[in-house]
This record gives C-alpha cells, structure tokens and sequence, in this order.
C-alpha cells in the first residue's frame, strides 16, 4: 500500500555532498608535494591507524611457550619421582655451566634471543595495519578504514578522466600520494595543474582522517623504436 504524497513534518532533506570551488588550489602548482586543504571539520574526526591483531606470532610465541612449558613440567615431574632428568637438559646445564661468555656459540645464542625479544617488542608497541588508511569518524560508534590500494585505484580514475592524459601511475602512501602521468597532448603545465586540481578534489573524497600530501609528475610518451 503507497503512503500519501502530502508534507510530512517528520520527512527529513538528504544530506548533498557538495563539490568545492577548483579555485581553492594553486593551478600553477608544480610537480612538488602539497597538502591537499583541509575543511575545518577534518580535523574533529582525526584518527589513529588500525591495530593488528597480530595472530600469528602470537600463535607462535603461545605455542613455543606450551611445549616449553609442557616439556618442564614432565621433566620436573620426572626428577621429583626420583627419576633421572632428560638427557638434553642435562646436557644443555653441563654446557651452559662449561662454556665461557666470550664462545662463540653463547654469542650466537644470545644474540638469537635478543633479536627476537626486540621483535616481540616492535610488534607490541607499533599498531601494523599499515595498508589501511584511517578514515574520519563522523560517528563515534562507527570507524573505518580505506585500503590503499582501492584509493591507488580510485585516485588513478580520476585521474584518467583529466584531458590529455594517456596513462598514469599511482602509488598511495601513509603521507604521500605519486602520481606519474603521460600526456600525449596538451601542455605539461596544464595537464598537471588539471590533475593537481582533480587529484586533489579526490583525496578530500576519500574522507582520510590524515590527507596524504600529493606529488604529481607529467611526462611526454616515450619514443618507439
């Protein structure tokens, strides 16, 4: 059954997302990075990167500490039943207690283990995740986040649609957007002014938390032959 078509005082306007004025960028920019401008709303929804779950050394690390652990206790187990205490920690005990500090394969050991402690540690503190880009939050129960690659891809069709341009290349960063083109015609200067506008106008679409600064280069196609 379809509803009446009169005025609802509870029937509410869509939102209309705007196009901002192309005069807001310098179309003389060269082909050194910029930062893209920023509303003054931007900045209200800055957020962090992801945090990885980090599942697999954390599989590991759980799982070498269980055998050692289950290995321990068997062995302890073993030695209070008045039986004699594995062969290979009896052996590792004569040896630990024999070889100076200076050998080489105390060295070697040591410094196997200081590696990985460091390891454990980096992946601790840092948050991984580093091919996902946070995006603003404008709900605070809500948070996500944009692949590089689809905003590599979605910045390379807009640049595609820039007059003059033959082909282009784009390599999304956590800080910086590259982009190299090939213009078969035109003048280099107006096609990069065009995509500096263009690509520019893209990143404030992608609704980053953090916009990554743009460097755009525009060259002629190579010769054939």
């Amino acid at each position: 059954m379809s509803e009446p078509q009169g005025s609802d005082s509870t029937t509410r306007r869509l939102p209309v997302m705007e196009k901002p004025p192309e005069d807001e960028f310098d179309r003389s920019a060269s082909a050194d990075a910029h930062d893209p401008a920023r509303t003054a709303g931007e900045e209200d929804g800055a957020q962090g990167r992801f945090w990885s779950m980090r599942r697999v050394p954390a599989g590991i690390v759980a799982l070498l500490l269980l055998l050692g652990a289950g290995v321990f206790l068997y062995d302890v187990t073993a030695v209070r039943a008045h039986r004699p205490a594995l062969h290979w920690r009896r052996s590792l005990a004569r040896q630990l207690a024999e070889r100076p500090l200076d050998d080489t394969w105390v060295l070697v050991g040591a410094g196997i283990a200081a590696a990985l402690g460091l390891w454990l540690i980096v992946l601790a503190v840092t948050p991984g995740l580093r091919d996902v880009l946070p995006m603003r939050r404008t709900h605070h129960d809500v948070r996500a986040g944009l692949h590089r690659d689809a905003a590599a891809m979605a910045l390379r069709d807009r640049a595609m649609e820039v007059s003059g341009v033959q082909s282009a290349r784009v390599r999304t960063g956590r800080r910086t957007v590259d982009v190299h083109a090939v213009s078969h015609f035109r003048e280099l200067d107006d096609v990069r002014a065009d995509l500096d506008a263009t690509l520019a106008d893209g990143i404030r679409g992608l609704g980053l938390s953090r916009p990554p600064a743009l460097s755009v280069h525009v060259r002629r196609p190579g010769r054939k032959g």
